[in-house]
């Protein structure tokens, strides 16, 4: 029989404890792959509620204006040069005017690209969406109520008229009596179809916003503000820091755990076989050998612990995905630390014991019963 050979079968000889061994490192490999997929998941479906509905932040003109943010207009290429930066997936201009609105001698008049109305963090709630370039609005629900407007009616804007075609909601409680319209019926509303008030922007999944933010400034910042809000993106960084944070304090746990248990098998191995590796000494085994064999067996075990811990942590997460909300997401990197912890574990669990048994006399281990 092959050295390699003896490696391999030979922890499987006395199965209670192989099995007792496994058992207990495969729980540890459970937890890790099992709490690494809930993890991913939880923070992919985080990321995916934090770059939904609304923009990410919005950019404005330099100086103080007379729009209705208080800034001035910019010329509507910046929209163009802003979609260009790194981490930047959508930047969609709007125009926001003070004007009249059906029986309001001023209210805000919002123009927007229809594609972009979800950056606006705003819902339909009835009808649908403007047409782009249409005589079409859709109202708040708050002004629709306030002034008996459904989807269908007739509003005048600026003096002409619109059909209304929809109504939204919003959790932001300022534009929830607002009017939103094409950008391009604003531009002709205005006899100003070059300039924008605001460039809302959407950064690439999985991107820093405030890095994307700060990047914008350092290329754009003498002439052109951007909006964020900062404390909002620190809570986010600081909820998916505390998320894996608690992922590898929970998998240390594991490992410790793992490792001792592995150590307390291998070291009731090597007293157990107190004579076989005398025999092995007295026939011309090295201890570099014998240590070789017991940290073969070792790894033995703890990768087979950790396919089966891989697979029951998979299968498990599965069987629970409906019931905690979100699908799990495992990605090679948490097979690859499951692994990769289960070596170090079988390797470091193995010296201690197999500097035990190379360090037996191999007359006294041959005396032994």
């Amino acid at each position: 029989m092959s050295f390699l050979k003896f490696i391999l079968k030979n922890p499987f000889r006395r199965k209670n404890s192989a099995i007792l061994a496994i058992v207990g490192i495969a729980i540890g490999i459970v937890v890790i792959v099992a709490l690494g997929g809930i993890t991913e998941g939880l923070i992919n479906s985080f990321e995916d509620t934090i770059h939904a509905g609304g923009a990410d932040f919005s950019i404005s003109g330099k100086e103080t204006g007379d729009s209705a943010y208080g800034t001035n207009t910019i010329d509507a290429s910046w929209t163009d040069r802003i979609a260009n930066v790194s981490g930047v997936d959508q930047a969609y201009p709007i125009y926001v005017v003070l004007t009249s609105v059906g029986d309001d001698y001023l209210n805000t008049l919002i123009g927007i690209d229809p594609n972009g109305a979800s950056l606006a963090d705003i819902s339909m709630k009835e009808g649908r969406i403007f047409r782009d370039d249409a005589d079409e609005v859709i109202l708040g629900e708050i002004y629709a109520e306030e002034y008996n407007y459904t989807v269908g009616d007739a509003i005048e804007v600026d003096h002409e008229e619109f059909e209304v075609v929809g109504i939204y909601q919003t959790g932001d409680q300022n534009m929830a009596g607002g009017v939103f319209t094409s950008i391009s019926k604003v531009g002709e509303l205005m006899d100003d179809e070059d300039s924008i008030s605001n460039i809302y922007v959407k950064v690439d999944k999985g991107a820093d916003a405030q890095e994307v933010a700060d990047r914008i400034d350092a290329k754009y910042g003498d002439n052109i503000t951007t909006v964020t809000s900062v404390m909002e993106l620190d809570q986010m960084a600081s909820m998916l820091d505390m998320l894996q944070a608690s992922t590898w304090a929970i998998s240390l746990l594991a490992i410790v755990v793992g490792g001792l248990g592995i150590i307390n098998t291998m070291l009731m191995s090597v007293f157990e076989r107190t004579r076989e590796i005398g025999v092995l000494k007295a026939v011309g085994w090295s201890n570099a050998r014998i240590l070789l064999m017991i940290v073969g067996e070792s790894l033995v075990i703890t990768i087979v612990s950790a396919i089966i811990g891989s697979v029951i942590g998979v299968a498990g997460c599965m069987a629970l995905a409906s019931n905690i909300g979100f699908d799990p997401l495992f990605t090679p990197k948490i097979f690859i630390q499951a692994f990769v912890i289960a070596i170090i574990v079988g390797i470091v669990g193995g010296i201690y014991p197999a500097i035990k048994a190379i360090r037996l006399p191999p007359t006294e281990a041959l005396r032994y019963e």
